[in-house]
């Protein structure tokens, strides 16, 4: 079943009968399989809140404007290359300093699609950290850049960097749909995050890029009972790099 309106993809959301998708359980320690099946974004009930709180727990110690002030220094450092900037900062706020395998064992991660690299880089973050912080590191790296790339498809110099990505965020998500299995009658329900997000019924002129519009009731971030635990974070990041190619003033 395919969701494109608003409220009904809110109703999934807040409806504990829908969970997401099951992984594989069996994978071998160590490898990308194994890390899918041991964190807070594809489990359910009691498994996945005490998961979510241990990754809320190392947030609580992050301080979204420091990140945003370090991801803005490092974008001016590198010369306005602020590619791999978004996982260097909040790596280094996790104490990770090391973060170059992220992205080999991130670019399965969502899919389960992955191959001896990503086992290999899943292997390699696990023995520098913790699981909360490689969770963190996997999540935020796909989504953070691709979030700032579409910024930067819409901004124009001057612009406002949290305005351009808030309007992002709803016009022009960086993850395009989310999943979750009925589990009343097994069928899987896909949530179409732009259809949703540019629903005239509660978007004014949606298809239009506004970058006055504010913040909106997008649901990029998710909604009802599993929200986006960093979204102050995830927008923190990728602020700051634009607070560097845009000439933001930053907070």
């Amino acid at each position: 079943m395919l969701i494109t309106h608003h409220a009904e993809a809110r109703a999934v959301l807040s409806d504990s009968r829908y969970v997401p998708p099951p992984v594989p359980q069996d994978g071998e320690p160590g490898t990308l399989a194994w890390l899918r099946a041991q964190v807070s974004r594809f489990s359910t009930g009691d498994t996945h809140a005490e998961r979510r709180r241990l990754v809320v727990e190392r947030l609580s110690a992050l301080d979204p404007a420091a990140l945003r002030t370090a991801a803005r220094t490092a974008t001016e450092e590198r010369g306005g290359d602020w590619r791999g900037v978004p996982t260097a900062v909040l790596g280094a706020a996790l104490g990770v300093r090391d973060t170059s395998a992220v992205p080999a064992a991130a670019s399965g991660y969502l899919s389960g699609e992955g191959g001896p690299q990503a086992d290999a880089a899943v292997a390699e973050l696990v023995e520098l950290t913790d699981l909360p912080a490689v969770t963190l590191l996997l999540q935020g790296h796909a989504a953070t850049e691709a979030l700032i790339e579409n910024a930067l498809a819409h901004a124009r110099p001057g612009d406002d960097p949290e305005a351009v990505l808030h309007e992002t965020l709803r016009q022009d998500p960086p993850l395009k749909a989310g999943r979750r299995l009925d589990t009343r009658t097994g069928e899987e329900v896909t949530i179409d995050l732009v259809a949703a997000n540019r629903d005239p019924e509660v978007f004014p002129d949606p298809a239009r890029f506004d970058v006055t519009r504010g913040p909106a009731p997008h649901l990029t971030f998710g909604d009802g009972l599993r929200p986006c635990p960093a979204p102050a974070h995830a927008l923190a990041l990728a602020a700051g790099v634009l607070d560097a190619l845009l000439g933001g003033t930053g907070r």
